[in-house]
């Protein structure tokens, strides 16, 4: 079974930087599509980053130049570095594995405070 353990939120001043950490457990990490999804109160879960098996990476539009997504494969773990954190990047964030089926972290808040 897979899991998804997700570490690393909190409150942070805007300008200021989390890194948020992603452990995966039951399966064999590097086979996953790994990606971390974000919702706000009010709004609609949105992809922020992903990353393939490959280490090809996307972002929506909001964070590019901001956030950074890697993997270490040798860890099971998929990182989400967040710079020049704003208060709209508010949200609880979500961690995503995806190969066959989509499997979930529970999340964990992530509070910008202005």
């Amino acid at each position: 079974q897979v899991q998804l353990v997700e570490s690393g939120g909190g409150l942070v001043q805007a300008g200021g930087s989390l890194r948020l950490s992603c452990a995966l457990s039951g399966s064999i990490f590097s086979i996953y599509d790994m990606a971390w999804y974000r919702q706000a109160p009010g709004k609609q879960r949105e992809l922020v980053a992903a990353i393939t098996t490959g280490g090809v990476t996307n972002y929506v539009d909001s964070v590019k130049g901001r956030f950074t997504i890697s993997r270490d494969n040798a860890k099971n773990t998929v990182y989400l570095q967040m710079d020049s954190l704003k208060p709209e990047d508010t949200a609880i964030y979500h961690c995503n594995a995806k190969r066959r089926n989509d499997y979930w972290g529970q999340g964990i808040q992530v509070t910008v405070s202005s």
